[in-house]
């Protein structure tokens, strides 16, 4: 089999990760084609899908990403998914190499009872959503007037300022339409935040948490009883400018006198509160914490006080967790694919050749964009180290796999396609003065990146 072509290496998923991945490669020195492999209709993954739609200096992002796929030296071939419309097999067939950055879209599980009540929701089904992702349902069960979020980290906070935000307060932004709409029929008057550690322990990001402070018509009270620093407090808040921020604006509104309080909408952020049981008779009625006490090293004991809260709703965000994909070896206890420094590995510990991975599906979903370029970096390190030994695939034309795709049926979305549902987007929002109206069903975003856009 000839090898005097370039290394062929398939990328599967085009979020941050992905894009990282394969921007790092085509300048790693070798001569290389890169196909992005995405399921969606649309790249950008959890930037698109992820981040709340009152958060457009986080979707900034999307603007250095697009200038990498812009370039043209990265295909993408969305609207493919890995295991249905091509199997690991026929990857092999058509790359040299790949690497899977399929991320972590689901919710990490809450082991407590009532956890699969009525009413109890994973935050990234929620998240999903109000983002618009096109493989879930369209509409969402605002029902509650008291509503309980566990958590204690960026995305507890962007599901409690969504769910208590005034609707109208959204509409500058990208949020769908039909997310509006229901939105502003939310009865919500109380959003109730529980993390089980203290103030210094607190995982919020000191501009998110002080965004809370500015948004209209809604109080955010904070219990001077929640307040408790032991040494290992102590020791995080000298040690971490951002923990020193967090806590001295949760301190802040701590003094604040409740008398002052007048707002329609109130969210509430309680610490040293972990929870024990969501009660409930076939749905959420209340949601039961125990208070906790620090150790002196950060870490909690609960103290046997229990107490419940009335809620209708529970919202679960307690972390992501990865999926697994046919025929690639899975961690179910992490959520991640078995791998050494990006290069996966079997059951016996044995590398698989040409098999990588890169991003949360690597690591697990922690860590900002900066540790997820440096994530990718690592692995594509190893896989030019790896080169000589990667088993070279007998179809190795860039256009063997878009025949073979059209042969199975598969209807891709090339970049262009990106491009025209881009500016549709940016067309429909235009009018009413919004950067863009995201499209949410995937028939019809599907259409607009083909060029015939749907109609009714």
């Amino acid at each position: 089999m000839s090898t005097n072509r370039p290394l062929r290496v398939a990328i599967v998923g085009a979020g941050p990760a992905g894009i990282y991945a394969s921007d790092i490669l085509s300048k790693a020195g070798i001569d290389v084609s890169i196909d992005l492999i995405e399921r969606l209709p649309a790249p950008f993954g959890l930037v698109r899908y992820g981040v709340a739609p009152d958060h457009p200096r986080i979707k900034m992002i999307i603007q250095a990403l697009h200038k990498v796929l812009d370039r043209g030296d990265i295909r993408l071939l969305a609207n493919v998914e890995f295991g249905t419309d091509v199997t690991l097999a026929e990857m092999r067939e058509h790359y040299d190499a790949v690497i899977f950055s399929t991320g972590c879209i689901e919710d990490a599980p809450l082991p407590i009872p009532g956890a699969e009540l009525d009413g109890s929701y994973g935050a990234a089904d929620f998240v999903s959503w109000y983002d618009g992702h096109p493989d879930v349902p369209r509409t969402w069960p605002l029902e509650a007037a008291q509503v309980a979020v566990i958590g204690a980290g960026n995305v507890a906070l962007d599901v409690a300022r969504i769910l208590s935000k005034h609707a109208d307060d959204l509409l500058p932004t990208e949020i769908p339409d039909n997310v509006y709409k229901i939105l502003k029929e939310s009865p919500v008057t109380d959003v109730h935040v529980f993390a089980r550690r203290g103030p210094a322990q607190a995982k919020f990001s000191p501009l998110e948490l002080r965004e809370l402070g500015h948004v209209p018509d809604v109080d955010v009270i904070v219990y001077p009883e929640d307040f408790e620093f032991d040494d290992g407090s102590m020791a995080a808040i000298e040690s971490s400018n951002q923990t020193k921020q967090v806590v001295k604006t949760l301190t802040d509104w701590a003094l604040v006198d409740p008398s002052t309080f007048s707002a329609s909408r109130r969210l509430h952020l309680h610490f040293l509160h972990a929870p024990s049981e969501i009660l409930g008779d076939g749905k959420v009625e209340a949601l039961r914490t125990e208070r906790t006490k620090l150790n002196g090293d950060g870490t909690v004991s609960g103290t046997g006080e229990f107490h419940d809260w009335p809620v209708q709703a529970v919202y679960r965000a307690v972390g992501y967790f990865g999926s697994a994909l046919p025929e690639i070896p899975f961690d179910a206890l992490k959520g991640v694919i078995p791998n050494r420094e990006g290069r996966v590995i079997d059951e016996a510990g044995d590398q698989i050749p040409g098999i990588y991975a890169t991003g949360w599906i690597k690591r697990g979903p922690v860590g900002l964009i900066g540790h997820t370029k440096s994530d990718a970096s690592e692995t594509i390190r190893h896989l030019v180290e790896d080169l000589e030994a990667l088993p070279r695939a007998e179809h190795g034309s860039p256009d063997d796999i878009t025949a073979f795709l059209e042969s199975k049926g598969v209807g891709y979305i090339p970049w262009a396609g990106w491009q025209l549902l881009d500016a549709y987007e940016r067309a429909l929002g235009e009018p009413h003065g919004r950067e863009r109206i995201k499209v949410v069903p995937r028939e019809e975003m599907i259409s607009v990146a083909r060029g015939v856009p749907a109609h009714g």
